[in-house]
């Protein structure tokens, strides 16, 4: 694509740096289609720049989010969490691997994507306490053995006890589930907020 192997070295650097950072979930294996080189170049040159595998860049963007989390327990939040703004927005990703799919279809079991995005609509909630009062959902396509589900989550609109949270799920750039939960918290004074215009890319 890029033919970057003919690049000089700190071109070729500065180019996987930013495909990195555009995208934290990207593979190794992904830079290495995407820039023709060898594995080999692109874990050299991932170590000079000191910047971590894959595993540890999701751990690493975990912890800093689960700090953050006030209405769940970590153990009952389904995927991991890598980006969290209270009130606002967020993201978690979640692999899906034998246990969660139809031994002979290979194919996950709905009640999976569905937790995944209902415990990121309660984990946005600043609030000690918050339950799923109701959920408006849609399954747009079955998700496989060995996909990482991405669930991006936006506060619509909040108010004193409830609000109305829009999670999508995607499989690389492809939607493959949609839901619009409401959201009871406990019912002390705040702002109306949310981020009624954030898009859902």
């Amino acid at each position: 694509m890029f033919g970057i192997e003919r690049l000089p070295k700190r071109q070729r650097q500065h180019k996987l740096s930013g495909a990195i950072e555009d995208n934290p979930f990207i593979t190794d294996e992904e830079l290495m289609r995407l820039f023709q080189v060898s594995i080999q170049t692109v874990r050299l040159d991932r170590l000079e720049l000191g910047i971590p595998e894959l595993r540890e860049r999701i751990k690493l963007m975990a912890e800093l989010s689960y700090d953050q989390v006030r209405s769940l327990p970590l153990h009952e939040v389904i995927g991991e969490v890598i980006d969290l703004q209270l009130d606002k927005s967020g993201i978690s990703i979640f692999e899906i691997k034998e246990e969660h799919v139809f031994s002979r279809t290979q194919i996950a079991r709905g009640h999976h994507i569905f937790s995944q995005a209902n415990s990121m609509a309660v984990a946005l909630i600043n609030d000690q306490i918050a339950l799923t009062a109701a959920a408006d959902i849609r399954f747009v396509r079955s998700v496989k053995l060995g996909e990482k589900c991405v669930a991006k989550a936006y506060v619509r609109s909040i108010t004193k006890g409830k609000a109305k949270v829009e999670v999508i799920t995607y499989v690389g750039d492809e939607v493959v589930f949609q839901g619009n939960f409401i959201i009871y918290h406990s019912t002390k004074d705040r702002l109306e907020g949310g981020e009624p215009d954030a898009d859902s890319d």
